[in-house]
């Protein structure tokens, strides 16, 4: 009796312990994964709080202001802005293609207005003439030609029939594709004589204080480098005498063709007449003391197409003279009215108060030097009485 009794209490009391041990691990399962999942809801918390910071950021950010597409920012409504190379003194362009469009808009009577870029710019595509008009940039002669035409019903050639736009298409052709590259040629093989023959001032054209040779050297490299693109076009592979026959039998189609008319069809120009002008003109306006075999065969048997050359040059530019001297941009726009400037002063007494001015600065030299010397010698007492109080310590210590 006595063992059993005292076996039971013990059993009983382990029997609790493993209870009490698991109810405790239970507790500490559960506290745990209270815990954990605290910690995961409070770092979703976190990255919620942080992912709508970053969009609040973004919100706020300003979108970035799109790049100006064109240069002329401050443009004035349907005013074309046109972008070409410097003048002449015997001609407005030696580019027949900034020629071409810039007499279109005055037979088209379209309001315009060169660019003074400095030689800066070209356009997207990487070429002269390009124009910018209400905020958009037009590049290529013929495209420009065409979209300011369709865009302000402009078109030169609304008269002429099927048959002529067909002849005027296939002479552009020729004229483009064919005839300015013989003058390329004559160009790329002679840039001196281009040079005399446009009176080209390089310093005025870059607007650089560089000597004359060192131009002319680099503007001969240019030429050189052009020149592979006269022999990569065809025309360029032959001889000299060869590329000028090319040029007769183009002036005697052209010739032919406008016979004793005005102009290519009849009395009002068109496009064709544009294109034939810009480029004829390249050779017509040369100087004359500057030999040039194309030009002088033409004069003698293509007079008609001089006489031309000067009807358009009229009718078009009537300030040719005042453009080609003053080497003006803008010479058809009205000019403001001149600023009264102010009387000068005698010399004497500007003289007077350029002396006072050095006195005055002198002066004020002077003081400012006076200044930071007070200010040295100030700084140098200081450590001066500093190294003496420092000696006197030590001897102390001593």
């Amino acid at each position: 009796m006595t063992t059993e009794t005292e076996t039971k209490p013990v059993e009983q009391t382990e029997e609790k312990k493993e209870e009490v041990k698991e109810e405790v691990k239970k507790e500490e399962a559960e506290t745990n994964n209270a815990e954990e999942k605290a910690d995961d809801k409070a770092e979703k918390a976190d990255k919620e709080k942080k992912e709508e910071e970053k969009k609040d950021v973004k919100a706020k950010k300003e979108p970035a202001a799109p790049k100006p597409a064109v240069h002329k920012l401050d443009f004035n409504k349907d005013v074309v802005y046109l972008y070409q190379f410097t003048r002449t003194p015997v001609l407005p362009s030696l580019s027949p293609y900034c020629l071409k469009v810039e007499t279109w808009l005055r037979i088209a009577d379209l309001k315009y207005e060169n660019v003074d870029h400095k030689m800066k710019y070209k356009s997207k595509k990487g070429q002269l003439p390009f124009v910018e008009v209400n905020g958009e940039e037009i590049a290529d002669s013929a495209i420009i030609i065409k979209e300011l035409g369709t865009r302000y019903n402009k078109d030169l050639d609304a008269s002429l029939t099927a048959e002529q736009r067909n002849v005027a298409h296939a002479t552009i052709s020729m004229i483009e594709n064919h005839f300015a590259w013989v003058v390329k040629s004559w160009r790329t093989k002679n840039p001196a004589g281009m040079l005399g023959a446009y009176k080209m001032n390089l310093q005025q054209i870059t607007e650089t204080k560089w000597p004359k040779p060192v131009l002319e050297f680099i503007f001969k490299l240019k030429f050189r480098r052009a020149a592979k693109k006269v022999r990569a076009h065809g025309i360029g592979v032959h001889k000299p005498e060869e590329i000028e026959e090319f040029g007769h039998n183009d002036l005697m189609v052209l010739s032919d063709l406008l016979g004793d008319k005005p102009f290519f069809f009849g009395d009002d120009p068109t496009t064709l007449d544009v294109v034939a002008f810009a480029n004829l003109a390249q050779v017509a306006f040369m100087d004359k003391e500057v030999s040039y075999s194309l030009r002088d065969w033409m004069t003698e048997n293509c007079a008609n197409l001089v006489e031309f050359c000067n009807r358009v040059k009229e009718r078009a530019f009537p300030d040719w003279e005042e453009m080609c001297t003053t080497l003006d941009l803008n010479s058809h726009l009205p000019k403001p009215p001149p600023t009264e400037e102010k009387a000068e002063e005698p010399a004497t007494e500007k003289e007077e108060k350029t002396k006072e001015e050095e006195k005055k600065d002198e002066k004020e030299k002077d003081d400012t030097e006076k200044e930071k010397a007070q200010k040295d010698e100030k700084e140098g007492e200081k450590e001066d009485n500093k190294k003496t109080e420092e000696k006197e310590k030590e001897e102390e210590k001593k």
